[in-house]
Protein backbone atom coordinates (compact mmCIF):
# COMPACT_ATOMS: atom_id res chain seq x y z
CA UNK A 1 0.00 0.00 0.00
CA UNK A 2 2.63 2.41 0.46
CA UNK A 3 5.75 2.78 -1.31
CA UNK A 4 9.08 2.91 0.09
CA UNK A 5 12.12 3.76 -1.58
CA UNK A 6 14.09 2.17 0.71
CA UNK A 7 12.76 0.06 3.98
CA UNK A 8 16.62 0.40 5.25
CA UNK A 9 16.90 4.30 5.43
CA UNK A 10 15.07 5.58 8.25
CA UNK A 11 15.12 8.92 7.10
CA UNK A 12 12.97 8.15 3.74
CA UNK A 13 9.81 7.06 5.44
CA UNK A 14 6.87 8.80 4.01
CA UNK A 15 4.85 10.48 7.21
CA UNK A 16 2.11 12.07 5.55
CA UNK A 17 1.26 8.57 3.37
CA UNK A 18 2.40 6.98 6.93
CA UNK A 19 -0.25 9.21 9.21
CA UNK A 20 -3.16 9.41 6.30
CA UNK A 21 -2.94 5.61 6.70
CA UNK A 22 -2.74 5.28 10.26
CA UNK A 23 -6.13 7.70 10.34
CA UNK A 24 -7.84 6.53 7.39
CA UNK A 25 -7.12 2.96 8.68
CA UNK A 26 -8.50 4.60 12.28
CA UNK A 27 -11.65 6.01 11.10
CA UNK A 28 -12.57 2.83 8.94
CA UNK A 29 -12.13 0.88 12.19
CA UNK A 30 -14.58 2.99 14.25
CA UNK A 31 -17.07 3.52 11.28
CA UNK A 32 -16.92 -0.43 10.83
CA UNK A 33 -17.44 -0.84 14.85
CA UNK A 34 -20.48 1.75 14.56
CA UNK A 35 -22.09 -0.32 11.49
CA UNK A 36 -21.63 -3.77 13.37
CA UNK A 37 -22.91 -2.14 16.45
CA UNK A 38 -26.07 -0.80 14.57
CA UNK A 39 -26.70 -3.92 12.84
CA UNK A 40 -26.09 -6.16 16.02
CA UNK A 41 -28.71 -3.63 18.12
CA UNK A 42 -31.53 -3.88 15.54
CA UNK A 43 -30.86 -8.12 15.67
CA UNK A 44 -31.29 -8.03 19.24
CA UNK A 45 -32.69 -4.66 20.16
CA UNK A 46 -36.44 -6.27 20.65
CA UNK A 47 -35.21 -8.32 24.06
CA UNK A 48 -32.87 -6.05 24.98
CA UNK A 49 -35.61 -4.37 27.43
CA UNK A 50 -36.28 -7.65 28.88
CA UNK A 51 -32.74 -8.73 29.86
CA UNK A 52 -31.77 -5.67 31.83
CA UNK A 53 -35.33 -5.56 33.37
CA UNK A 54 -35.63 -9.41 34.33
CA UNK A 55 -32.45 -8.76 36.63
CA UNK A 56 -32.75 -10.06 40.17
CA UNK A 57 -30.28 -9.64 42.93
CA UNK A 58 -27.95 -12.18 41.43
CA UNK A 59 -24.73 -11.05 41.62
CA UNK A 60 -23.84 -13.44 38.35
CA UNK A 61 -26.21 -13.14 36.72
CA UNK A 62 -25.89 -9.06 36.49
CA UNK A 63 -22.42 -10.01 35.29
CA UNK A 64 -23.86 -11.98 32.40
CA UNK A 65 -26.20 -9.59 31.27
CA UNK A 66 -23.65 -6.57 31.61
CA UNK A 67 -21.36 -8.40 29.79
CA UNK A 68 -23.69 -9.65 27.12
CA UNK A 69 -25.39 -6.01 26.20
CA UNK A 70 -22.21 -4.86 26.01
CA UNK A 71 -21.08 -7.07 23.56
CA UNK A 72 -24.35 -6.14 21.20
CA UNK A 73 -24.20 -2.64 21.86
CA UNK A 74 -20.68 -2.45 21.57
CA UNK A 75 -20.29 0.56 24.54
CA UNK A 76 -19.71 -0.23 28.02
CA UNK A 77 -20.65 4.42 28.20
CA UNK A 78 -23.74 2.95 26.95
CA UNK A 79 -24.90 0.18 28.86
CA UNK A 80 -24.24 2.61 32.06
CA UNK A 81 -26.81 5.07 30.58
CA UNK A 82 -29.12 2.56 30.41
CA UNK A 83 -28.43 1.08 33.98
CA UNK A 84 -29.17 5.22 35.29
CA UNK A 85 -32.77 4.91 33.78
CA UNK A 86 -33.73 1.68 35.47
CA UNK A 87 -32.08 2.77 39.06
CA UNK A 88 -33.52 5.65 38.70
CA UNK A 89 -37.08 4.10 37.46
CA UNK A 90 -36.43 1.98 40.60
CA UNK A 91 -36.16 -1.11 38.28
CA UNK A 92 -32.77 -1.66 39.99
CA UNK A 93 -30.91 -1.00 43.02
CA UNK A 94 -27.71 0.91 42.71
CA UNK A 95 -25.81 -1.84 44.78
CA UNK A 96 -27.24 -4.31 41.97
CA UNK A 97 -26.31 -2.09 39.25
CA UNK A 98 -22.26 -2.64 40.07
CA UNK A 99 -22.35 -6.25 39.05
CA UNK A 100 -23.87 -4.88 35.66
CA UNK A 101 -20.63 -2.38 35.77
CA UNK A 102 -18.34 -5.18 36.12
CA UNK A 103 -19.87 -7.16 33.52
CA UNK A 104 -19.97 -4.28 30.81
CA UNK A 105 -16.23 -4.54 30.87
CA UNK A 106 -15.73 -8.01 30.19
CA UNK A 107 -18.19 -7.49 27.32
CA UNK A 108 -15.79 -5.27 25.94
CA UNK A 109 -13.06 -7.84 25.52
CA UNK A 110 -15.38 -9.39 22.92
CA UNK A 111 -14.03 -6.77 20.12
CA UNK A 112 -10.37 -7.50 21.09
CA UNK A 113 -10.48 -11.46 21.22
CA UNK A 114 -12.11 -10.72 17.62
CA UNK A 115 -9.46 -8.68 16.57
CA UNK A 116 -6.76 -11.11 17.45
CA UNK A 117 -8.15 -13.38 14.85
CA UNK A 118 -5.86 -12.81 12.04
CA UNK A 119 -9.07 -12.23 9.67
CA UNK A 120 -7.61 -9.19 7.75
CA UNK A 121 -7.59 -11.29 4.11
CA UNK A 122 -11.26 -11.94 4.47
CA UNK A 123 -12.35 -8.23 5.33
CA UNK A 124 -13.60 -7.80 1.64
CA UNK A 125 -15.15 -11.15 1.59
CA UNK A 126 -17.38 -9.60 4.89
CA UNK A 127 -17.96 -6.48 2.76
CA UNK A 128 -19.40 -8.30 -0.09
CA UNK A 129 -21.57 -10.40 1.85
CA UNK A 130 -22.70 -7.77 3.74
CA UNK A 131 -23.64 -5.76 1.29
CA UNK A 132 -25.53 -8.19 -0.37
CA UNK A 133 -27.71 -8.74 2.48
CA UNK A 134 -28.32 -5.59 3.44
CA UNK A 135 -28.91 -4.37 -0.43
CA UNK A 136 -30.97 -7.54 -1.64
CA UNK A 137 -32.74 -9.55 1.27
CA UNK A 138 -36.08 -8.88 1.86
CA UNK A 139 -36.48 -10.22 5.02
CA UNK A 140 -35.04 -7.69 8.28
CA UNK A 141 -33.41 -10.13 9.89
CA UNK A 142 -30.76 -10.93 7.08
CA UNK A 143 -30.47 -7.16 6.89
CA UNK A 144 -29.28 -6.45 10.51
CA UNK A 145 -27.11 -10.10 10.19
CA UNK A 146 -25.80 -8.05 6.55
CA UNK A 147 -25.08 -4.81 8.39
CA UNK A 148 -23.35 -6.44 10.99
CA UNK A 149 -21.52 -8.14 8.42
CA UNK A 150 -20.50 -5.24 6.35
CA UNK A 151 -19.33 -3.08 9.74
CA UNK A 152 -16.99 -6.27 10.68
CA UNK A 153 -15.18 -6.21 7.28
CA UNK A 154 -15.06 -2.08 7.53
CA UNK A 155 -13.51 -2.80 10.89
CA UNK A 156 -11.35 -5.12 9.81
CA UNK A 157 -10.24 -2.95 6.78
CA UNK A 158 -9.43 -0.22 8.50
CA UNK A 159 -6.97 -2.65 10.39
CA UNK A 160 -5.70 -3.79 7.14
CA UNK A 161 -4.65 -0.27 6.47
CA UNK A 162 -3.28 1.16 10.11
CA UNK A 163 -1.08 -2.34 9.74
CA UNK A 164 0.23 -1.92 6.12
CA UNK A 165 1.01 1.84 7.30
CA UNK A 166 2.93 0.50 9.79
CA UNK A 167 5.02 -1.34 7.98
CA UNK A 168 8.13 1.15 7.87
CA UNK A 169 8.19 2.04 11.09
CA UNK A 170 9.89 -1.77 11.75
CA UNK A 171 13.08 -0.67 10.79
CA UNK A 172 12.76 2.80 12.07
CA UNK A 173 14.78 2.73 15.22
CA UNK A 174 13.24 5.70 17.34
CA UNK A 175 9.59 4.06 17.15
CA UNK A 176 10.96 1.06 18.18
CA UNK A 177 12.79 2.37 21.10
CA UNK A 178 9.67 4.28 22.13
CA UNK A 179 7.72 0.79 22.11
CA UNK A 180 10.62 -0.34 24.31
CA UNK A 181 10.04 2.12 26.41
CA UNK A 182 6.38 1.48 27.12
CA UNK A 183 7.47 -1.69 28.64
CA UNK A 184 7.84 0.85 31.73
CA UNK A 185 4.40 0.24 33.27
CA UNK A 186 4.01 3.91 35.01
CA UNK A 187 4.72 5.19 31.29
CA UNK A 188 2.54 3.02 29.29
CA UNK A 189 -0.11 3.35 31.35
CA UNK A 190 -0.15 6.88 31.16
CA UNK A 191 0.11 6.89 27.39
CA UNK A 192 -2.83 4.09 27.47
CA UNK A 193 -5.15 6.63 29.45
CA UNK A 194 -4.33 9.66 27.38
CA UNK A 195 -4.83 8.43 23.65
CA UNK A 196 -8.05 6.15 24.98
CA UNK A 197 -9.57 9.28 26.64
CA UNK A 198 -8.65 11.28 23.32
CA UNK A 199 -10.43 9.12 21.15
CA UNK A 200 -12.92 8.14 23.69
CA UNK A 201 -12.68 4.37 22.64
CA UNK A 202 -11.45 1.64 24.54
CA UNK A 203 -12.26 -1.00 21.73
CA UNK A 204 -10.80 1.27 19.42
CA UNK A 205 -7.42 1.69 21.20
CA UNK A 206 -6.97 -1.79 22.06
CA UNK A 207 -7.44 -2.43 18.34
CA UNK A 208 -4.74 -0.05 17.51
CA UNK A 209 -2.31 -1.82 20.36
CA UNK A 210 -3.16 -5.26 18.53
CA UNK A 211 -2.19 -3.59 15.55
CA UNK A 212 1.00 -2.91 16.72
CA UNK A 213 1.65 -6.22 17.95
CA UNK A 214 0.68 -7.82 14.58
CA UNK A 215 3.72 -6.02 13.05
CA UNK A 216 5.90 -7.20 16.34
CA UNK A 217 6.35 -3.41 17.04
CA UNK A 218 4.90 -3.84 20.52
CA UNK A 219 5.97 -6.50 23.13
CA UNK A 220 3.38 -8.68 25.53
CA UNK A 221 5.02 -6.38 28.32
CA UNK A 222 4.84 -3.58 26.44
CA UNK A 223 1.22 -3.83 25.40
CA UNK A 224 -0.76 -4.87 29.26
CA UNK A 225 0.39 -1.63 30.67
CA UNK A 226 -1.37 0.60 27.45
CA UNK A 227 -4.70 -2.14 28.22
CA UNK A 228 -4.46 -0.83 31.91
CA UNK A 229 -3.96 2.51 30.70
CA UNK A 230 -7.00 2.09 28.45
CA UNK A 231 -9.41 1.14 30.97
CA UNK A 232 -9.05 3.96 33.12
CA UNK A 233 -8.70 6.31 29.99
CA UNK A 234 -12.42 4.84 28.98
CA UNK A 235 -13.41 6.25 32.98
CA UNK A 236 -12.84 9.85 31.37
CA UNK A 237 -16.04 9.01 29.15
CA UNK A 238 -18.09 8.09 31.83
CA UNK A 239 -16.96 11.37 33.97
CA UNK A 240 -17.94 13.78 31.06
CA UNK A 241 -21.48 12.09 30.77
CA UNK A 242 -22.22 12.50 34.09
CA UNK A 243 -21.26 15.83 34.53
CA UNK A 244 -24.82 17.62 34.94
CA UNK A 245 -26.70 14.80 35.30
CA UNK A 246 -28.80 13.23 37.90
CA UNK A 247 -27.34 11.97 41.40
CA UNK A 248 -27.65 8.37 40.02
CA UNK A 249 -25.67 8.67 37.28
CA UNK A 250 -22.54 10.10 39.19
CA UNK A 251 -22.64 7.20 41.55
CA UNK A 252 -22.57 5.13 38.35
CA UNK A 253 -19.27 7.27 36.92
CA UNK A 254 -17.62 7.28 40.47
CA UNK A 255 -18.56 3.36 40.51
CA UNK A 256 -16.85 2.95 36.80
CA UNK A 257 -13.85 5.12 37.69
CA UNK A 258 -13.21 2.66 41.30
CA UNK A 259 -13.25 -0.49 39.30
CA UNK A 260 -11.27 0.04 36.40
CA UNK A 261 -8.70 2.51 38.53
CA UNK A 262 -8.49 0.21 41.27
CA UNK A 263 -8.61 -3.28 39.02
CA UNK A 264 -5.53 -1.05 36.71
CA UNK A 265 -3.19 -0.30 39.77
CA UNK A 266 -3.52 -3.48 41.53
CA UNK A 267 -2.66 -5.69 38.28
CA UNK A 268 0.20 -2.96 38.24
CA UNK A 269 2.80 -4.68 40.24
CA UNK A 270 2.67 -7.79 38.76
CA UNK A 271 2.80 -7.36 35.23
CA UNK A 272 5.82 -9.81 34.46
CA UNK A 273 3.93 -12.73 36.41
CA UNK A 274 0.49 -11.82 34.87
CA UNK A 275 2.52 -11.62 31.52
CA UNK A 276 4.06 -15.24 31.83
CA UNK A 277 0.55 -16.80 32.70
CA UNK A 278 -1.12 -14.50 29.62
CA UNK A 279 2.02 -16.49 27.38
CA UNK A 280 1.19 -19.77 29.15
CA UNK A 281 -2.18 -20.05 28.27
CA UNK A 282 -2.08 -18.75 24.59
CA UNK A 283 -0.59 -20.17 21.54
CA UNK A 284 2.88 -20.61 20.56
CA UNK A 285 4.46 -19.45 16.93
CA UNK A 286 7.18 -21.99 15.48
CA UNK A 287 8.49 -18.56 14.05
CA UNK A 288 11.74 -16.79 14.97
CA UNK A 289 12.64 -13.31 15.87
CA UNK A 290 10.40 -10.40 14.75
CA UNK A 291 8.02 -12.56 12.98
CA UNK A 292 7.45 -14.96 16.04
CA UNK A 293 6.63 -11.77 18.02
CA UNK A 294 3.97 -10.54 15.52
CA UNK A 295 2.51 -13.60 15.20
CA UNK A 296 2.02 -14.20 19.07
CA UNK A 297 2.02 -10.98 20.49
CA UNK A 298 -1.33 -9.56 19.03
CA UNK A 299 -3.58 -13.20 20.48
CA UNK A 300 -2.06 -12.95 24.08
CA UNK A 301 -2.52 -9.00 24.17
CA UNK A 302 -6.59 -10.08 23.52
CA UNK A 303 -6.22 -12.98 26.32
CA UNK A 304 -4.37 -10.18 28.59
CA UNK A 305 -7.48 -7.93 27.79
CA UNK A 306 -9.88 -10.99 28.88
CA UNK A 307 -8.57 -12.11 31.58
CA UNK A 308 -7.75 -8.88 33.33
CA UNK A 309 -11.15 -7.57 32.97
CA UNK A 310 -12.52 -11.25 33.92
CA UNK A 311 -10.28 -11.10 37.21
CA UNK A 312 -11.12 -7.75 38.07
CA UNK A 313 -14.93 -8.16 38.42
CA UNK A 314 -15.10 -11.38 40.04
CA UNK A 315 -12.58 -9.88 42.76
CA UNK A 316 -14.74 -7.16 43.27
CA UNK A 317 -18.18 -8.85 42.86
CA UNK A 318 -18.14 -9.70 45.81
CA UNK A 319 -17.81 -6.88 47.48
CA UNK A 320 -20.46 -5.39 45.33
CA UNK A 321 -22.74 -4.34 47.48
CA UNK A 322 -19.92 -3.21 50.16
CA UNK A 323 -18.91 -0.56 47.68
CA UNK A 324 -22.59 0.71 46.96
CA UNK A 325 -23.28 1.74 50.64
CA UNK A 326 -19.64 3.77 50.26
CA UNK A 327 -20.60 5.61 47.55
CA UNK A 328 -23.80 6.38 48.71
CA UNK A 329 -22.25 7.51 51.45
CA UNK A 330 -20.26 9.27 49.24
CA UNK A 331 -23.09 11.00 47.05
CA UNK A 332 -26.36 10.18 49.86
CA UNK A 333 -29.75 10.68 48.51
CA UNK A 334 -30.65 14.23 49.16
CA UNK A 335 -34.32 15.95 48.82
CA UNK A 336 -34.14 18.42 45.83
CA UNK A 337 -35.42 22.03 45.85
CA UNK A 338 -36.10 21.28 42.39
CA UNK A 339 -38.40 18.29 42.85
CA UNK A 340 -41.06 20.53 42.05
CA UNK A 341 -39.64 21.90 39.12
CA UNK A 342 -40.80 20.68 35.53
CA UNK A 343 -37.47 18.55 34.53
CA UNK A 344 -36.74 15.47 32.33
CA UNK A 345 -35.44 12.50 34.90
CA UNK A 346 -34.62 9.87 32.25
CA UNK A 347 -34.03 11.28 28.79
CA UNK A 348 -30.81 11.56 27.68
CA UNK A 349 -29.54 13.15 24.27
CA UNK A 350 -26.18 10.98 24.08
CA UNK A 351 -28.56 7.59 24.16
CA UNK A 352 -30.90 8.71 21.01
CA UNK A 353 -27.94 6.95 18.30
CA UNK A 354 -28.99 3.64 20.29
CA UNK A 355 -32.77 3.23 19.49
CA UNK A 356 -32.76 0.26 22.04
CA UNK A 357 -31.99 2.03 24.94
CA UNK A 358 -33.39 5.37 24.16
CA UNK A 359 -36.52 3.94 23.67
CA UNK A 360 -36.58 2.40 26.97
CA UNK A 361 -35.39 5.75 29.04
CA UNK A 362 -38.79 7.07 27.16
CA UNK A 363 -40.42 4.13 28.60
CA UNK A 364 -38.81 5.40 32.45
CA UNK A 365 -40.01 8.99 31.56
CA UNK A 366 -43.33 7.96 30.28
CA UNK A 367 -43.89 5.77 33.37
CA UNK A 368 -43.24 8.70 35.53
CA UNK A 369 -46.15 10.85 33.52
CA UNK A 370 -48.14 8.23 34.50
CA UNK A 371 -47.05 8.15 38.50
CA UNK A 372 -47.92 12.26 38.27
CA UNK A 373 -51.10 11.58 36.78
CA UNK A 374 -51.80 8.99 39.59
CA UNK A 375 -50.94 11.36 42.17
CA UNK A 376 -52.94 14.05 40.76
CA UNK A 377 -56.33 11.75 40.82
CA UNK A 378 -55.79 10.73 44.28
CA UNK A 379 -55.15 14.31 45.29
CA UNK A 380 -58.17 15.57 43.38
CA UNK A 381 -60.87 13.53 45.69
CA UNK A 382 -59.86 15.68 49.05
CA UNK A 383 -60.95 19.00 47.69
CA UNK A 384 -63.83 18.00 46.42
CA UNK A 385 -65.11 16.32 49.71
CA UNK A 386 -63.88 19.06 52.12
CA UNK A 387 -63.29 22.71 52.86
CA UNK A 388 -60.21 22.24 54.79
CA UNK A 389 -57.31 23.05 52.06
CA UNK A 390 -54.66 20.00 53.22
CA UNK A 391 -51.23 19.80 52.33
CA UNK A 392 -49.59 17.63 49.49
CA UNK A 393 -48.66 14.26 49.98
CA UNK A 394 -45.66 14.71 49.01
CA UNK A 395 -44.40 18.33 49.33
CA UNK A 396 -45.99 19.01 52.39
CA UNK A 397 -45.22 23.04 51.84
CA UNK A 398 -47.82 23.22 49.34
CA UNK A 399 -51.19 22.70 49.35
CA UNK A 400 -53.24 19.62 47.49
CA UNK A 401 -54.72 22.36 44.96
CA UNK A 402 -50.73 23.69 44.82
CA UNK A 403 -50.16 20.42 44.22
CA UNK A 404 -52.24 19.47 41.58
CA UNK A 405 -51.21 22.76 39.79
CA UNK A 406 -48.08 21.91 39.91
CA UNK A 407 -48.44 18.53 38.59
CA UNK A 408 -50.43 19.26 35.83
CA UNK A 409 -47.47 21.88 34.49
CA UNK A 410 -44.93 19.21 34.82
CA UNK A 411 -47.16 16.92 32.80
CA UNK A 412 -47.73 19.57 30.02
CA UNK A 413 -43.67 19.99 29.86
CA UNK A 414 -43.05 16.41 29.67
CA UNK A 415 -45.80 16.27 27.00
CA UNK A 416 -43.83 18.43 24.44
CA UNK A 417 -40.02 16.97 25.75
CA UNK A 418 -40.99 13.26 25.43
CA UNK A 419 -42.80 14.00 22.20
CA UNK A 420 -39.89 15.56 20.97
CA UNK A 421 -37.67 13.06 22.03
CA UNK A 422 -39.26 10.16 20.26
CA UNK A 423 -39.50 11.99 17.31
CA UNK A 424 -35.48 12.57 17.46
CA UNK A 425 -35.72 8.76 17.86
CA UNK A 426 -38.09 8.36 15.02
CA UNK A 427 -35.42 9.87 12.76
CA UNK A 428 -32.92 7.19 13.43
CA UNK A 429 -32.53 3.97 11.62
CA UNK A 430 -35.43 2.05 13.29
CA UNK A 431 -36.41 -2.03 12.54
CA UNK A 432 -40.29 -1.50 11.56
CA UNK A 433 -41.01 -2.93 15.11
CA UNK A 434 -39.09 0.20 16.45
CA UNK A 435 -40.42 2.06 14.71
CA UNK A 436 -44.45 1.28 15.35
CA UNK A 437 -43.44 1.05 19.61
CA UNK A 438 -42.23 4.81 18.96
CA UNK A 439 -45.22 6.56 17.15
CA UNK A 440 -47.63 4.39 19.48
CA UNK A 441 -45.39 6.00 22.09
CA UNK A 442 -46.10 9.56 20.98
CA UNK A 443 -49.88 8.27 21.04
CA UNK A 444 -49.54 7.35 24.47
CA UNK A 445 -47.72 10.73 25.07
CA UNK A 446 -50.89 12.47 23.86
CA UNK A 447 -53.61 10.32 26.09
CA UNK A 448 -51.55 10.76 29.32
CA UNK A 449 -52.05 14.59 28.67
CA UNK A 450 -55.11 14.58 28.00
CA UNK A 451 -56.11 12.72 31.41
CA UNK A 452 -54.13 15.48 32.71
CA UNK A 453 -56.44 17.80 30.96
CA UNK A 454 -59.20 16.13 32.32
CA UNK A 455 -58.08 16.34 36.04
CA UNK A 456 -57.29 19.94 35.56
CA UNK A 457 -59.41 21.88 33.45
CA UNK A 458 -62.80 19.71 34.43
CA UNK A 459 -62.47 18.20 37.65
CA UNK A 460 -60.56 21.36 39.33
CA UNK A 461 -63.44 23.70 38.47
CA UNK A 462 -66.03 21.50 40.45
CA UNK A 463 -63.54 22.48 43.43
CA UNK A 464 -65.14 25.89 43.57
CA UNK A 465 -68.71 24.91 42.13
CA UNK A 466 -69.01 22.45 45.31
CA UNK A 467 -67.58 25.10 48.20
CA UNK A 468 -70.57 27.19 46.73
CA UNK A 469 -73.16 24.95 47.73
CA UNK A 470 -74.84 24.46 51.16
CA UNK A 471 -75.44 21.17 50.46
CA UNK A 472 -73.15 18.06 50.46
CA UNK A 473 -73.37 14.76 48.74
CA UNK A 474 -75.84 12.39 49.74
CA UNK A 475 -74.25 9.45 51.86
CA UNK A 476 -74.81 6.93 49.07
CA UNK A 477 -73.46 9.29 46.48
CA UNK A 478 -70.38 10.00 48.44
CA UNK A 479 -69.31 6.26 48.76
CA UNK A 480 -70.14 5.21 44.72
CA UNK A 481 -68.57 9.06 43.53
CA UNK A 482 -64.89 7.25 46.43
CA UNK A 483 -65.28 3.55 44.91
CA UNK A 484 -65.15 4.70 41.40
CA UNK A 485 -62.67 6.72 42.09
CA UNK A 486 -60.84 4.48 43.86
CA UNK A 487 -61.38 1.59 41.16
CA UNK A 488 -60.43 4.31 38.61
CA UNK A 489 -57.35 5.60 40.29
CA UNK A 490 -55.79 1.56 40.35
CA UNK A 491 -56.05 1.47 37.34
CA UNK A 492 -53.61 4.77 36.40
CA UNK A 493 -51.45 2.61 39.45
CA UNK A 494 -50.99 -0.28 37.05
CA UNK A 495 -50.60 1.94 33.69
CA UNK A 496 -47.53 3.29 36.23
CA UNK A 497 -46.56 -0.02 36.60
CA UNK A 498 -46.89 -1.29 33.44
CA UNK A 499 -44.21 1.38 32.21
CA UNK A 500 -42.12 1.46 35.24
CA UNK A 501 -41.73 -1.55 36.54
CA UNK A 502 -41.96 -3.44 33.08
CA UNK A 503 -44.80 -5.67 34.04
CA UNK A 504 -46.89 -5.64 30.89
CA UNK A 505 -49.26 -8.12 31.66
CA UNK A 506 -50.56 -5.70 33.87
CA UNK A 507 -51.93 -3.61 30.78
CA UNK A 508 -53.83 -6.62 29.82
CA UNK A 509 -55.38 -6.79 33.51
CA UNK A 510 -56.59 -2.98 32.27
CA UNK A 511 -58.38 -3.84 29.58
CA UNK A 512 -59.81 -6.81 31.40
CA UNK A 513 -61.49 -4.76 34.15
CA UNK A 514 -62.91 -2.08 31.44
CA UNK A 515 -66.41 -3.66 31.08
CA UNK A 516 -66.12 -4.16 34.59
CA UNK A 517 -66.04 -0.79 35.72
CA UNK A 518 -68.20 0.90 33.03
CA UNK A 519 -70.86 -1.53 34.47
CA UNK A 520 -70.04 0.12 38.01
CA UNK A 521 -70.65 3.46 36.47
CA UNK A 522 -73.39 2.98 34.66
CA UNK A 523 -75.07 0.65 37.63
CA UNK A 524 -74.17 4.16 39.85
CA UNK A 525 -75.64 6.56 37.84
CA UNK A 526 -78.73 4.68 37.84
CA UNK A 527 -78.73 4.73 42.28
CA UNK A 528 -78.68 8.61 41.83
CA UNK A 529 -81.47 8.93 39.67
CA UNK A 530 -83.48 6.88 42.07
CA UNK A 531 -82.39 9.17 44.27
CA UNK A 532 -83.31 12.30 42.40
CA UNK A 533 -86.49 10.84 41.42
CA UNK A 534 -87.04 10.61 45.68
CA UNK A 535 -86.71 14.26 45.17
CA UNK A 536 -83.20 13.58 48.16
CA UNK A 537 -82.47 17.39 48.45
CA UNK A 538 -78.84 16.85 48.56
CA UNK A 539 -78.50 14.97 45.28
CA UNK A 540 -80.60 17.44 43.58
CA UNK A 541 -78.06 20.43 44.52
CA UNK A 542 -75.22 18.27 44.16
CA UNK A 543 -76.59 16.59 40.80
CA UNK A 544 -74.43 18.41 38.39
CA UNK A 545 -71.01 18.05 39.97
CA UNK A 546 -71.93 14.99 40.99
CA UNK A 547 -72.38 13.66 36.96
CA UNK A 548 -69.83 15.69 35.80
CA UNK A 549 -67.56 14.00 38.86
CA UNK A 550 -68.70 10.24 37.29
CA UNK A 551 -68.07 11.32 33.70
CA UNK A 552 -64.62 12.97 34.30
CA UNK A 553 -63.22 9.54 35.70
CA UNK A 554 -64.87 7.44 33.20
CA UNK A 555 -63.07 9.63 30.12
CA UNK A 556 -60.05 9.31 32.56
CA UNK A 557 -60.80 5.01 32.30
CA UNK A 558 -61.81 5.47 28.56
CA UNK A 559 -58.24 6.97 28.12
CA UNK A 560 -56.32 4.30 30.23
CA UNK A 561 -57.64 1.64 28.62
CA UNK A 562 -57.02 2.60 25.15
CA UNK A 563 -53.05 2.84 26.29
CA UNK A 564 -53.45 -0.35 27.84
CA UNK A 565 -54.92 -1.54 25.03
CA UNK A 566 -52.11 -0.17 22.74
CA UNK A 567 -49.50 -1.52 24.61
CA UNK A 568 -50.70 -5.36 24.55
CA UNK A 569 -51.30 -4.34 20.60
CA UNK A 570 -47.32 -3.75 20.36
CA UNK A 571 -47.38 -7.63 21.82
CA UNK A 572 -45.00 -6.86 24.87
CA UNK A 573 -44.58 -10.08 26.86
CA UNK A 574 -42.83 -9.96 30.46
Amino acid sequence: MILLSSLGNTTSIPWFFLMMGLLGGLVLFLYGMEKMSEGLKKSAGAGMRNILSALTKNRIIGLAVGAFVTMVIQSSSATTVMLVSFAQAQLLTFGQTLSVILGANIGTTVTAQLIAFKLTDYAFLMIIVGFALTIFSNKDSYKHLGESLLGFGILFLGMKVMSDSMIPLRDYEPFIDLMKDLENPIFGLIIGAIFTALIQSSSAFTGIVIVLAQQGLLSLDAGIPLLLGANIGTCVTAGLASLGASREAKRVALAHVIFNTAGAILFLFWIPYFADIVRWASPVSDAVGIQKLASETPRQIANAHTFFNVSVAFVFLPFTFLLSKIILKTLPVRESEKAIEAVTWHLDEKAISTPVIAIDLSHAEVGRMAKILRRMLRAIIHPLFSDEEGKDNIHTHLTIIEGIEMREEKIDYLHDKVTDYLLKIGREKLSEEQAKEVFNMISIVRDLEAIGDIIHRDMFPLIAKKRALSFDFSREGHEEITLYHTKIYKQLVRLEETFSKQKFKKAKKIVSKEVKYADLEAEFKIKHLERLKEERKESIATHEIHMEIMDNLKQISVYVTEIARSIVNLNYSE
